[in-house]
């Protein structure tokens, strides 16, 4: 359940033959600011604009005036990038897909209609498709004691290699109010998070985490 095909239905995203060939998603976390350059070249002109240095927007997607967006970046067909967004770099944006007010990203994959819609950090992170973080929800993507991150499932330990690790958030995945998604979490499709939740190693698809982190099957 921690491999890039347990979690995430390719099709929705620019980035879906490139993830192929990762076995886990961590992996791909430090070439995203290279492929997001190399995707934006080949996107065609009639559909996408290049606005600033290495950032494309589809000439259907909303980008509020009052948001601040560095490249690299591509944002995709109906999205909107609302007013005090800040997108500081390596950001590949998918289709419909909503960026709130006082949301921060950071190399970061937001497949198709992923919603971070309001107060949101997503850092060193990728979310699959539909995916939804409520209001104040957050990856937190370096350990206190600023050691390489470890993804944790039973027995098995992925070690990162990095020290920036957000979360992987699977296809239709939802994160609760305030809830803090903790450095190498993984929620599998489906599954859930209970507002001012504190999230640590993986939450099983169609699983919901509650507040005292226990993992119960949704019926």
């Amino acid at each position: 359940m921690l491999r890039v095909t347990d979690l995430f239905d390719l099709s929705h995203s620019l980035a879906g033959g490139w993830l192929a060939g990762f076995e886990y998603p961590h992996e791909a976390l430090a070439g995203i600011k290279d492929f997001i350059l190399d995707v934006g070249k080949t996107l065609p002109a009639e559909e996408y604009e290049r606005r600033w240095e290495d950032v494309w927007v589809h000439k259907t997607a909303v980008v509020y005036p009052s948001a601040l967006v560095k490249g690299p970046c591509v944002i995709g067909p109906k999205s909107e990038i609302r007013h005090g967004a800040f997108i500081r770099e390596s950001a590949l944006i998918g289709e419909n897909c909503v960026v709130g007010t006082a949301c921060e990203l950071k190399n970061v994959i937001l497949f198709d209609g992923v919603q971070v819609p309001h107060y949101n950090y997503v850092g060193d992170s990728i979310l699959g498709y539909k995916a939804h973080m409520g209001a104040g929800a957050i990856t937190s993507n370096v350990r206190a004691d600023k050691q390489p991150v470890v993804i944790k499932l039973d027995d098995t330990r992925l070690e990162t290699g990095r020290k920036k690790v957000g979360a992987f958030l699977g296809d239709e995945a939802e994160v609760g109010c305030n809830a803090v998604l903790n450095p190498g979490t993984v929620l599998g499709r489906r599954a859930s998070v209970y507002p001012t939740a504190s999230v640590r190693g993986v939450v099983p698809a169609d699983h919901i985490c509650k507040i005292d982190g226990s993992r119960v099957k949704r019926v």
